[in-house]
């Protein structure tokens, strides 16, 4: 006589609430059973039945429905109702199991239907829980929120890096004009396509296999129609690209009495910059320092194909560098450094005054 609810629901549902999901309760049992699981699982026990909903209009119900947590004695024609009276207003996700369920899964944002459900069911649905399991829906929006952050540090991580090595470029073309017809510019052809393919790319694959936040279903939901590149984002590219810029250029014009050396400092300072700019990203999304192993192993990688370019004589005459000394590398760890501190900094103030978290 007792079918109490799953051990693992609790957890669950307690995620959801942090997440800013709502999670309404539709059941056909009797209204005081119903109350009572609502209490079991912490859930707010403000009830409504199916014989009720009958007496409401649609703009009545859409006015209740968001002080109620359970709907009680309802058949799957007032399930449509019910999503109705949420859909303008929020994402829903509706779940289902039987024929009857079919319109509702359909018309829902996300129609989720069980594995032992009816074909029918799972035809009309965007996802199927082949566990019957309430936790793997909550687990499946845990999975999404990682997914996307891992696009957002993709897009930040190459989107900076690249501006950065455009503004170099362009700024560079403008002031190291030293005779007719001859322009000094602090990175070949060749080494802008090796920080691309190689440097750029491998950290930025990693990043791809991130782990998932710890804290990433204690934010709220975010606005459907916000663009993933945000403001915060925005004008976190534009600053680390002129701190990089600002940075490789203070160091190159250093060199300049030697105009290969100096080459080889803004490549080389160009490709440690990036693998800085990496871990600033991550520290955005309160991630372990040592939590990726993949990105760790690409930038260790990068760093040491970036050595054979430099130290190997043929790499030396295909990209044109020379080898660098302790004071060239000492200098480059400063930019690093002084990267590392203002652009966490900045970041800082960007987020307090956009109020977005990335």
């Amino acid at each position: 006589m007792i079918d109490p609810p799953r051990q693992e629901v609790y957890d669950a549902i307690k995620k959801c609430r942090e997440a800013g999901i709502k999670v309404i309760m539709i059941t056909g049992d009797h209204k005081l059973t119903a109350q009572a699981i609502a209490r079991q699982l912490g859930l707010d026990d403000n009830t409504i039945t199916g014989e009720e909903i009958d007496k409401l209009n649609d703009d009545e119900l859409k006015k209740i429905s968001k002080n109620i947590n359970v709907y009680a004695r309802v058949n799957p024609e007032h399930k449509v109702r019910i999503l109705n009276a949420y859909y303008n207003e929020n994402i829903v996700a509706m779940t289902g199991d039987g024929v009857n369920d079919a319109p509702a899964l359909k018309k829902a944002h996300i129609g989720v239907s069980i594995g032992s459900g009816t074909d029918v069911a799972k035809e009309a649905s965007d996802m199927i829980i082949l566990d019957n399991n309430f936790n793997s829906i909550v687990n499946a929006v845990e999975e999404g929120r990682g997914i996307y952050d891992d696009i957002k540090k993709f897009i930040n991580y190459l989107l900076s890096s690249n501006f950065g090595e455009v503004l170099i470029i362009f700024i560079a073309m403008l002031i190291f004009l030293p005779g007719e017809n001859k322009v000094i510019v602090p990175l070949t052809a060749l080494q802008l396509l090796w920080i691309n393919l190689v440097t750029d790319g491998l950290p930025a694959l990693a990043l791809g296999v991130d782990p998932i936040s710890e804290n990433i279903m204690k934010r709220n939901p975010r606005n459907p129609k916000e663009n993933i590149i945000t403001k915060n984002m925005l004008y976190n590219i534009i600053v680390i690209g002129v701190l990089m810029a600002l940075i490789v250029l203070t160091l190159f014009s250093l060199n300049l009495e030697n105009v290969l050396k100096a080459q080889t400092i803004a490549f080389t300072t160009v490709v440690m910059l990036e693998m800085i700019r990496v871990q600033m990203i991550r520290s955005h999304y309160k991630l372990k320092l040592f939590s990726n192993f993949w990105l760790w192993l690409a930038i260790i990688l990068s760093i040491i194909l970036q050595l054979i370019v430099v130290y190997v004589p043929s790499m030396n005459n295909i990209f044109k560098t020379v080898p660098l000394n302790l004071e060239d590398w000492g200098l480059i760890l400063l930019g690093c450094l002084f990267m590392l501190v203002f652009g966490n900094l900045i970041n800082y103030f960007i987020r307090k005054m956009t109020k977005q978290f990335d």
